[in-house]
Formats: structure tokens, sequence, C-alpha cells
């Protein structure tokens, strides 16, 4: 079991670290967008042409980069939305066992059929250069080689996940203290 937890502290660590970048990411999704507006409205007053597609598909590209790639970090934290009508009557024991179903029945097989369906797109995107079908536009190649990277991250964070919540059941909760309040049972509540 001690492997396993390093393994769940170490991804737990890197998780945190991409979470705090992608803060920093909305922030400048959040200027982008900001500059975006500003601009529209300048232009149709002065003629200005300060507005681009370009500055369009940033922003695009940004909350899809965030929203990808938070994903993880939003497991780690336990705070994808749920609904706890049945867990929330459960024992901790309880509530684990239906993490530990959840994560290989649900999470496990969409992530890796996910990565099985989008890996010929995201290769034929890169191997021909995508690029945006519009005037000034980005290349979409980059974007779309998020997306397997993100599944990638939400896997190895749900198999983290799994570890503490075996570690959990094995141990019967004496050593392996139950998740902190940051990150309870079967925690996150609608």
């Amino acid at each position: 079991m001690p492997a396993l937890l390093k393994f769940a502290d170490a991804v737990d660590r890197f998780s945190e670290r991409s979470g705090r970048l992608l803060g920093w990411l909305s922030l400048l999704m959040v200027l982008v967008g900001s500059y975006n507006a500003i601009v529209r409205y300048l232009d149709k007053y002065s003629g200005l042409g300060l507005s681009s597609n370009t500055y369009i598909e940033l922003q695009w590209y940004l909350f899809s980069a965030m929203f990808l790639l938070g994903a993880a970090y939003t497991l780690k934290k336990d705070a994808h939305v749920r609904v706890d009508v049945l867990t929330m009557r459960l024992s901790p024991r309880g509530r684990a066992w239906v993490d530990v179903a959840g994560i290989v029945l649900f999470l496990v097989p969409f992530c890796l059929m996910m990565l099985w369906v989008c890996y010929p797109a995201v290769q034929n995107s890169i191997a021909v250069r995508e690029m945006s079908p519009d005037p000034g536009g980005l290349p979409r190649w980059p974007i779309k080689a998020v997306i397997p990277v993100a599944f990638i991250l939400l896997l190895v964070q749900g198999l983290a996940l799994l570890a503490r919540r075996v570690a959990f059941l094995v141990d019967h909760g004496r050593k392996v203290a139950a998740p902190d309040a940051g990150e309870h049972l079967g925690g996150g509540h609608v």
C-alpha cells in the first residue's frame, strides 16, 4: 500500500500545481476576452480594425484548454457535481466502495474510450498542420492535441483516487485516514 499512496501523492502534487497554473490561464482568458469586447466596441465607432479572429480564437482556445486540463484538478478536489441522494446515507467505507465502482466501471473505461476515439482525429490534425478556416485564425492542431493530454491526466488522477480508496478499504480506515475536508469520500454535493 505505501507504493500506491506514494503514487497518489505524486499525482495529487502534479494536479495541484497544474490547477494553480490553470488559474493564471483563466486570468489570461478574461484579459483576452475583455480586450475582444473593448476593441469590437471601438471598431464599431472608429473603424480602426483592432479586432481579429486571432484574439477570438485565442479566447476560445484558452477556455478549451482550461476546461479540458482542469478536469483532473477538479477530480482531485472532489469538485465534480454529484447527486449524493444514495451515498449521503452511507458510511465512509460505503462511499469508498461507490467511488471504487465508479472509477473502475465508468471513469477508467470512459477515459480509455475517449483516448481511442480522439487519437485518429488528433493525429490527422497534427499531420496536416490543421489551420482555422477563418481569416486570421490560429492553427487548430495545438488545441486538438490537448484533448488526449487531458484524458491521460484525468485517467491518472482517477487511478490516484482509486489507490487512495483501495488503501482506505484495505486498511479499514485505521492507518490510512479518510480523505481530508477538501476531498471527502463521495463528498461533492449538488
